[in-house]
């Protein structure tokens, strides 16, 4: 299992706007991927209402997750978007 653990960066947390944000890149990387707060239940990081249950604050850790097939790459990404608080997933290296 891969997995990235990553500070938000977006200072409201990952409600509203970034949430979307996060919520369309994750279904763009085509990897079925978990988000959790460290010691928390893990969520579909794909799914508008479990990342918004999370309640997830800025400046809180979380941790992205998979064990499919180009996890590593999609998590990169992901980790960097997040601990960023970019509009968009960066492109790959």
């Amino acid at each position: 299992m891969a997995e990235r653990r990553v500070t938000i960066g977006w200072a409201e947390g990952l409600h509203a706007r970034p949430a979307s944000v996060f919520v369309k890149a994750v279904t763009a990387t085509g990897v079925p991927i978990t988000i959790a707060k460290p010691g928390g239940k893990p969520v579909n990081a794909a799914s508008m209402l479990g990342l918004l249950g999370l309640g997830a604050q800025g400046g809180e850790e979380v941790v992205l997750a998979s064990d499919a097939e180009g996890a590593d790459e999609a998590l990169d990404r992901l980790a960097r978007l997040v601990q960023e608080g970019l509009d968009e997933l960066p492109a790959a290296a």
